[in-house]
């Protein structure tokens, strides 16, 4: 014990070994001990808790499980049982109610207050190429489901008829001469406002991905799947901060771990007001 003491580990003194606990709680007059061992120290955290179990000392246990954590962590409580959250969001609840209200809110005032510029467009898109005005593509959402995402259409009809599924690129050849100015624009994102009516999405949250991309990605970045325990956004925080388009999908992902274990409302509005100040064209944006 008395070599023991003179050792350190970091800042901490050290006065004994997991054994010497009983002893050293009596002679340096503990009020609380805390209990962090590795899972596979099982057997002598039991012998630990048997040592101090007569004392009168506070007991506490750090689980190793920090290697586990994907999201925010917590503990809860259930029928009497503690229970360790690994994967938590702050979007529940009440907070959910609000978001829904304020998506619903929000994309209907902006439909109905930017309708004329809705029909304009959509003319422009029937007068410019053969074809729907509308293009619908199959995306995930939260919790893995998917749906079919709403846009202005501003490529060929046959656009991926040769190439099948394919990353969008600069000055990509299947664009029409007016869907051009649409992705530059983001004009042609605008019909997902409806998407958002529906349920579908919401105003803010990581960009939806085709399921055939995420089968990829999911396998070459960690915690990419993270991504859809919340609705998909129009705009996100990786969008907000210029990581959009063909940009590098390991820093997005970053940015929308980053949305979803902080989400508030005041980060929402942060958000949106990122993107209308910095403008709808983005040089990413093809």
């Amino acid at each position: 014990m008395r070599n023991r003491a003179r050792l350190r580990c970091s800042a901490c003194p050290v006065f004994g070994a997991p054994e010497d606990v009983e002893s050293v709680i009596g002679k340096e007059k503990i009020d609380s001990v805390f209990l962090a061992l590795p899972l596979h120290e099982v057997d002598r955290l039991r012998q630990v808790l048997e040592a101090v179990g007569e004392e009168m000392v506070d007991v506490k246990v750090v689980p190793d499980l920090y290697q586990y954590v994907t999201l925010r962590a917590g503990v809860e409580e259930f029928e009497g049982l503690p229970i360790i959250s690994l994967k938590d969001t702050p979007l529940y609840g009440w907070k959910a109610v609000g978001k829904r209200l304020f998506d619903f809110s929000v994309s209907a005032a902006v439909l109905a207050l930017f309708s004329p510029v809705f029909l304009l467009v959509a003319a422009a898109v029937k007068l410019t190429s053969k074809g729907p005005i509308f293009y619908r593509q199959e995306r995930m959402g939260l919790d893995g489901r998917t749906f079919d995402i709403l846009k202005f259409r501003s490529m060929s009809t046959d656009a991926e008829a040769k190439t099948g599924a394919v990353w969008a690129v600069k000055d990509d050849p299947r664009r029409t001469k007016f869907g051009s100015f649409l992705r530059k624009t983001n004009l042609d994102e605008l019909p997902q406002l409806v998407n958002v009516l529906a349920g579908h999405m919401s105003l803010v949250g990581p960009r939806p991905e085709r399921p055939v991309f995420i089968t990829e990605f999911s396998k070459k970045i960690p915690k990419y799947m993270l991504r859809h325990k919340v609705k998909a956004g129009i705009t996100g925080w990786a969008q907000a901060n210029g990581w959009r388009g063909n940009t590098d999908l390991s820093r997005r992902i970053e940015c929308d771990i980053y949305y979803i274990e902080n989400w508030s409302f005041w980060l929402d509005l942060r958000i949106i007001w990122m993107t209308v100040v910095r403008g709808f064209v983005d040089k990413n944006a093809y």
